[in-house]
């Protein structure tokens, strides 16, 4: 499996892909960074992932693994 997004994919597609799956409460439990806790909004955790490498590459993971194992609206109960 491919440890990056497919070519594409954007940043903010990744982020808008991840809030409609898991809502940003969810999604602030599964990657626990403040741009999702702490009035979360996609332009300001687009402007933290973008300056921020560690997140980016959190998030990255994350969508990836999602789209590799496919999209479950039952996560959001785990």
């Amino acid at each position: 499996m491919a440890n990056h997004p497919p070519e594409g994919v954007t940043l903010e597609m990744m982020v808008n892909a991840l809030v409609e799956n898991y809502g940003w409460e969810r999604l602030g439990q599964k990657i626990n960074i403040n741009c999702f806790n702490e009035n979360p909004s996609v332009k300001s955790s687009l402007k933290f992932l973008r300056r921020t490498p560690w997140a980016r590459k959190k998030v990255e993971d994350l969508y990836t693994w999602r789209a590799s194992t496919g999209w479950d609206p039952r996560d959001n109960d785990k």
